[in-house]
């Protein structure tokens, strides 16, 4: 009596009477996999992802069958062109005589940037006032400007180029008004969303007080936006000056208008010398806009 006593206390009952478990526990033991558990989440993101992969592999080998593309040849020619712009490429003394025309080209690109980014800018401005919830006049206004400023940003700024070459030929203007429409409509934007995220609270808190319009622009949205507004426009100032390269490409104007020049001329030293330039320039605008975004930050 004493051994069954002591066997009961150290075993379940189920184990010492030979039968089975309780049907409870048994169908929590045995109790499948929770739907939504990360295991079930992870399985179905990798079937995704493998479907989604295997899709774009089949987009690009019909792709390339189209266009008759060969992966492997692009492959093999690329040390050759490495090996050709290491021997053509390259700027020479002769080339250096270029140098006071490649600057003057240089410096009209730069000019024609900042110009075109500055007055986009203040236009910009503006309009993001009008179309910005926090500030908008009238919703119907609003959303005008929100549609006009979505068909400038979303058309790029060689398209524009070569739209209005057919009005203004080939000119500095046309250059400058291309830049101009693609920045117009990448700030009003990006204005907008600013001013959207940064300054609904402060607005709210100045108009409960009665203030007129244009102190609630002032004291509540120009401090609380100006950095990031500033922000945006040193981002634009420097795609502008990349993208105006191949604007005067198009329009014979500029940086790029030389580049052209010199390489249909074969005088791929004077192309060599315009692209350092180039690289150099563009590196010099990145670190003084980041050194102009840390210190209004």
């Amino acid at each position: 009596m004493e051994e069954l006593l002591v066997v009961e206390r150290r075993e379940p009952l189920h184990l010492v009477t030979g039968g089975t478990k309780p049907a409870r526990q048994k169908d929590m033991d045995e109790a499948p996999t929770p739907v939504g558990s990360p295991e079930d989440l992870f399985r179905r993101r990798r079937i995704q992802f493998t479907m989604i992969f295997l899709f774009l592999i089949a987009i690009t080998a019909f792709a390339s069958l189209i266009t008759q593309f060969n992966f492997i040849t692009g492959i093999e020619s690329f040390p050759k062109a490495l090996l050709w712009l290491a021997k053509n490429v390259v700027p020479n003394a002769k080339s250096l005589r270029l140098v006071p025309n490649i600057l003057g080209k240089l410096l009209q690109t730069v000019q024609i940037s900042i110009m075109a980014t500055v007055i986009a800018a203040a236009l910009a401005f503006i309009l993001a006032l009008l179309g910005a919830v926090p500030t908008r006049p009238n919703p119907v206004v609003a959303g005008i400007i929100r549609l006009i400023a979505s068909f400038f940003r979303n058309i790029p700024v060689v398209a524009w180029a070569l739209i209005l070459i057919f009005s203004f030929g080939q000119s500095l203007l046309t250059g400058f008004l291309a830049i101009f429409i693609e920045s117009f409509g990448f700030l009003v934007r990006s204005f907008i969303e600013v001013i959207d995220e940064t300054s609904k609270s402060s607005v709210d808190a100045l108009r409960a007080t009665g203030a007129r319009y244009s102190h609630t622009i002032f004291q509540a949205v120009v401090p609380s936006v100006k950095p990031m507004m500033l922000s945006w426009m040193l981002y634009m100032v420097e795609t502008n000056i990349r993208s105006a390269t191949l604007v005067g490409m198009l329009t014979g104007s500029g940086i790029g208008f030389a580049f052209d020049l010199y390489y249909k001329n074969f005088n791929y030293a004077g192309a060599a010398l315009v692209i350092i330039s180039i690289i150099v320039v563009v590196l010099l605008i990145e670190t003084i806009s980041n050194i102009i975004r840390r210190l209004i930050q």
